[in-house]
């Protein structure tokens, strides 16, 4: 049995400067996030209120990757034998639970005040929401300049926070010039729906992940296509694919080769099996020869599978 643990890039210096990006665009938000609470209270802006908890949100998935960055460099232990990478997805689930709480108050308080609309501070708007596009934007620039993935899909939520800012610029410029006070309310469900479809979405690529599901960006059918072209290989059986965190991808299967094979032929076709899973973005591959007319000896050994749905 071949049992290979491939580890690419992201260490070292670049991983520590990409942990700093991070930790500095992570206080930037925090800050910026009680201070909005206290402004959104003071102006009475349910919008403000709503981008607050979109911060909130997102200063809590900065604090969570800025922490899994620094416990994703352990290796396997004891205790944890494929590593520390699936921590990330309890941030998830936690920064999911705290949004779609949050959510829930906000829609709560929002929806009545379309039927009874309360007066806006419009400048301290406008002022909330310039800030907040500065404060956003600078630390989008500063997570920009990294180059891992948690980076990149923090600054894309620091970017969708600039356009949300954005959104309540417009609508305290409109109330400034009309009295439309029903603008806040409007512009509060739209932001907090928002942050719901988002959550949804995030929280059913975790729970696919917790459950094992094969990758969404890989085919079962087309790793088994890829492992049959070997000229060695006669068929595969056992076959399962899952992800430890959506980016680390673990393959376990039965290969019948053509041939009684020795040791080092043996060794051979693992290797290409390996080099092949490789070219098909699957890091971790455990592979089982089996020589023609061998029955498979494990009780819960699986056939090939049939597709779901």
């Amino acid at each position: 049995m071949a049992h290979d643990h491939h580890h690419h890039g992201g260490h070292g210096h670049h991983h520590h400067h990409g942990g700093d990006n991070i930790k500095v665009a992570f206080f930037l938000n925090l800050g910026f996030t009680v201070i909005e609470v206290f402004g959104g209270l003071w102006i009475n802006s349910m919008a403000i209120l709503s981008d607050a908890l979109h911060d909130l949100g997102d200063s809590l998935s900065l604090g969570l990757a800025w922490y899994f960055d620094r416990l994703s460099r352990k290796g396997s232990d004891q205790q944890y034998s494929y590593g520390y990478k699936r921590f990330s997805l309890l941030g998830a689930v936690i920064n999911s639970i705290v949004l779609l709480i949050g959510s829930g108050i906000v829609l709560w308080v929002s929806i009545p005040r379309l039927f009874n609309p309360e007066p806006v501070h419009a400048p301290g708007m406008i002022g909330f929401a310039i800030l907040g596009v500065l404060v956003n934007g600078a630390a989008a620039l500063r997570l920009n300049k990294g180059e891992s993935l948690n980076e990149r899909v923090a600054m894309l939520h620091l970017m969708e926070d600039v356009l949300g800012w954005v959104a309540v610029l417009v609508g305290g410029i409109l109330l400034y010039f009309f009295d439309w006070p029903i603008i806040d309310p409007l512009l509060s469900l739209l932001i907090t729906c928002f942050i719901l479809y988002n959550v949804v979405r995030n929280l059913r690529k975790g729970l696919q992940i917790l459950l094992q599901g094969t990758p969404a960006n890989i085919s079962l059918q087309e790793v088994r296509r890829r492992l049959q072209l070997l000229p060695e290989v006669r068929s595969v059986h056992d076959l399962h694919l899952w992800t430890l965190d959506g980016m680390s991808h673990v393959l376990t299967m039965h290969a019948v080769v053509n041939q009684n094979l020795n040791l080092e032929e043996a060794h051979g076709v693992k290797q290409r099996i390996r080099d092949t899973m490789q070219d098909a973005h699957i890091d971790h591959v455990t592979v089982e020869l089996e020589m023609p007319g061998q029955e498979c000896s494990q009780e819960y050994c699986t056939p090939d599978l049939p597709n779901s749905g």
